[in-house]
């Protein structure tokens, strides 16, 4: 478990990742480009859309069609906004079924993210993850938040539902230098089309980092 002195030492290098993403414009602006593919953006554990406000308009900016996931903040109950975010995919326009959605997580909306993929793969084209935890709170900064009852179930959860793998493609990004989520616990094992990707932000910082907006529109720009 994550705590005290180093937690706070490896999340003030959130500044770092504030600093480096104007100097790296110019890099990203020469990336590859969408053609108004959709992409949700799904928030991490304790914030909104609006902190995923500047990805959002990142990726709108390189040509997709960007869009926050509309049910307020991530309070932590994975069940209940996968219902959500299930019944949005289900329920977008008829002609807009034959686009599959890119799901892009930060944190616990990744957990989201590669459920509804697991769930409704004819749906979601790809997922990209930064930061997600992927066998539940005890590799957290969370598990207090939880409790050690709850958080015992939602692993065994993680396990049964591992059972049927995500058949999209999966890029999962993390960073040893993560002061928020055990950086193992963020690599995927399970899934047969999985990317592990290494960058050197914070948690916080992830958020903000160059090198993660990077991946994630090279990785956009793949074929599923």
């Amino acid at each position: 478990m994550l705590k005290g002195l180093s937690l706070a030492r490896r999340e003030a290098r959130a500044a770092r990742e504030l600093i480096r993403l104007p100097l790296q414009a110019p890099k990203l602006v020469s990336g590859p480009r969408g053609a108004g593919q959709p992409v949700m953006v799904l928030p991490g554990f304790g914030v909104d859309d609006t902190v995923m406000f500047p990805l959002r308009s990142f990726l709108r900016s390189r040509g997709y069609e960007c869009f926050g996931w509309g049910i307020g903040r991530n309070r932590g109950n994975v069940d209940a906004m996968l219902e959500a975010i299930s019944t949005q995919l289900v329920g977008r326009p008829g002609d807009d079924l034959t686009v599959p959605v890119a799901m892009v997580g930060w944190s616990l909306g990744g957990v989201v993210a590669r459920e509804a993929a697991r769930d409704l793969p004819e749906l979601v084209s790809r997922v990209i993850t930064f930061g997600t935890p992927l066998h539940g709170p005890p590799d957290t900064i969370a598990e207090k938040f939880y409790g050690e009852e709850e958080s015992r179930r939602i692993s065994e959860s993680i396990v049964e539902r591992n059972k049927r793998p995500i058949s999209v493609p999966v890029t999962a990004i993390y960073s040893r230098s993560d002061g928020v989520v055990q950086w193992q616990d963020c690599v995927d094992s399970e899934t047969p089309d999985v990317e592990n990707i290494e960058v050197s932000s914070s948690h916080l910082g992830l958020n903000i980092d160059p090198d993660v907006w990077r991946l994630i529109t090279e990785r956009l720009a793949q074929k599923p």
